[in-house]
């Protein structure tokens, strides 16, 4: 009778330990939500037939990491558009408390800085066609970082090779996406770095996504250890040809899978300071470096991923056989933050700047495309007003929209004194014109002399009336007007 009773406790325990194991500690805590899309039935290229397999792993991995998957594959540019607007719709629907995860797999393009996800249904013909066609990366980054959420996550195996050939003048790989300059709480993994390509692997799987489907099952690790052994993982795989990248502004801890540790061996060198050096100098790595077998140091600077670090293991070992693949990686690298820097300022400078240093990269047509762009600005009249103090001063005072009043002292345009002088002489006598009028005299009024006409009966005699008129006529042509000359002498001959 109590066999049975022991048999269903073992089994119980066994469940739940498997649980515990295969589960997700903080998958209770939160929300958990994922897209995963797998572009492979290319219609104008050749397939990508690990693409689909890429997605199919990770759908597997990440359903048992307690996320809520949302598979698509294959996608054209609408449905990939509606893809992506249907899962922000359910992330906005689940709350602040989730974590979103996107998962892409297929092509990948950089366009004039800008990095563009690849439908099935693309057909380019230049280069301008990829924004009307393609589905911009940031566009994906932006809806979702609109939304309040716990963390966003960011997998993109589509560094892989361009395979269209309208698309030559295209920079290779994708352009650098710091996730610092947009909200914070943001992870992206890039499956190589940026400006490099990355392989679609010999096996089922492409590199990446084989080490992401191995490293991320072990449990109790940060998303940053996560990716750093995938990094290394990737680089022994394709013999350092191809190293992942990622940038992170997360504010929460997480971890793909909870439990106790797995004891799993830490990377061999590896130590908390190393792997949290991302701001050391070249000479911190010289000395952290110093003495290490080549290997072991290879593997540190891998992980660390900084120019940094790569230059300290140069330096140090001039003649290992890894050295000139990471020379190459430097190179670039540097090369690339160049680019993010000018795309980013966006001014004539900037692209004159990176065309001085790199007039021979890929990118270099791509820049002289956007200098021209921005030299059709109108930037002359800014720039003018910047250089000279002059403007400063009619800035501030000038009223009327039909001149541009100059210091009177300023010796740029002494002309202008003249000019403003005579205008001021002028001034005085129309206004004494205006308002002092000379006042004339006025004649006495007509109405006078009929209101004190002679009474009928009571007239002057005939002599007077004949020397008034001689009078009035003789004045009224010496003053040049008889009738006021009558006029007033008709009132003198009545007082």
């Amino acid at each position: 009778m109590r066999r049975p009773v022991l048999s269903n406790l073992l089994l119980a325990s066994g469940l739940l330990a498997l649980t515990q194991l295969t589960m997700p500690t903080d998958a209770a805590a939160e929300a958990r939500l994922a897209l995963v899309i797998g572009q492979s039935a290319y219609r104008t290229v050749p397939e990508l037939p690990n693409a689909a397999n890429d997605a199919k792993g990770m759908t597997e991995l990440l359903g048992n990491a307690g996320f809520t998957v949302t598979s698509a594959a294959n996608l054209g540019q609408n449905e990939m558009r509606a893809a992506i607007s249907d899962f922000a719709g359910k992330v906005s629907a689940s709350g602040a408390d989730t974590v979103a995860l996107v998962f892409y797999a297929g092509h990948g393009l950089q366009i004039d800085g800008e990095n563009y996800l690849v439908p099935v249904d693309l057909d380019p013909k230049r280069e301008a066609d990829i924004p009307l066609q393609g589905v911009r990366l940031n566009d994906m980054l932006n809806t979702l970082g609109a939304l309040p959420t716990r963390a966003r996550i960011f997998m993109l195996d589509a560094c892989r090779n361009n395979p269209f050939p309208a698309l030559s003048g295209a920079g290779h790989g994708l352009a650098i996406v710091d996730t610092k300059a947009g909200a914070p709480g943001s992870f992206i993994s890039y499956s190589t770095s940026p400006g490099a390509e990355a392989e679609d692997g010999n096996g089922i799987d492409s590199p990446y996504t084989t080490a992401a489907l191995t490293v991320a099952k072990q449990p109790n690790l940060p998303i940053e250890e996560v990716f750093k052994r995938i990094r290394v993982a990737v680089a022994q795989s394709t013999d350092g040809r191809q190293i992942p990248w990622e940038s992170s502004s997360l504010t929460t801890d997480f971890r793909f899978f909870g439990g106790e540790s797995s004891g799993q061996p830490a990377l061999p060198g590896a130590s908390a300071m190393a792997l949290a050096s991302g701001t050391r100098s070249v000479a911190d790595w010289r000395r952290d470096l110093q003495g290490k077998e080549p290997k072991a140091a290879y593997e540190l600077v891998i992980t660390d991923d900084t120019v940094e670090a790569y230059q300290a293991y140069i330096e140090l070992y001039a003649q290992d056989a890894r050295t000139p693949r990471l020379r190459t990686v430097v190179e670039r690298r540097r090369q690339m933050l160049a680019w993010e820097r000018a795309v980013a300022i966006n001014t004539r400078a900037s692209f004159e700047a990176y065309l001085a240093n790199w007039d021979n990269s890929d990118l270099a047509a791509t820049a002289r495309r956007l200098l021209l762009r921005v030299q059709n600005r109108n930037y002359a009249l800014p720039v003018a007003a910047a250089a000279t103090p002059a403007p400063i001063a009619v800035a501030m005072a000038p009223t009327c929209p039909c001149s541009t009043p100059t210091p009177p002292a300023s010796p740029v345009n002494p002309a202008v004194a003249p000019v403003i002088k005579k205008r001021v002489d002028e001034t005085p006598p129309k206004r004494k014109v205006v308002e002092t009028p000379p006042k004339p005299r006025r004649p006495p009024p007509e109405d006078v002399v009929y209101e004190r006409a002679p009474p009928p009966d009571r007239g002057p005699p005939p002599g007077a009336i004949m020397q008034g008129i001689g009078i009035g006529i003789g004045l009224g042509m010496g003053m040049g007007g008889g009738g006021r000359g009558g006029d007033y002498h008709n009132d003198r001959g009545r007082y």
